[in-house]
């Protein structure tokens, strides 16, 4: 079965809403307002140009890096294979 073709026109969108730029441009309060609830796709000739989402999704965005980003060092320090250290857990509780 073939693959399903994506038409260099079609654009996706990844979010619940959407404005054109001239719009965001008349009304950015608007536009702010409503990223509150959802994102907000800033579109320029009907390609997304610039997302705009909740400080608290940025925020929880951010967490979720950087987690990421911990696991991957503490994977990479454990295939280092090096001997630990031995520590009584009741010492630091």
């Amino acid at each position: 079965m073939n693959a399903p073709l994506k038409h260099p026109l079609i654009e996706d969108v990844l979010a619940e809403a959407c404005v054109s730029i001239s719009g965001f441009k008349r009304n950015p309060a608007a536009v702010i307002a409503e990223a509150q609830t959802r994102q907000v796709a800033i579109l320029n000739r009907n390609r997304p140009v610039a997302y705009v989402i909740a400080p608290h999704v940025w925020e929880y965005l951010n967490d979720v890096l950087t987690d990421m980003h911990v696991e991957q060092l503490a994977l990479e320090e454990l295939e280092r294979d090096e001997p630990g250290i031995e520590v009584d857990l009741a010492d630091y509780i």
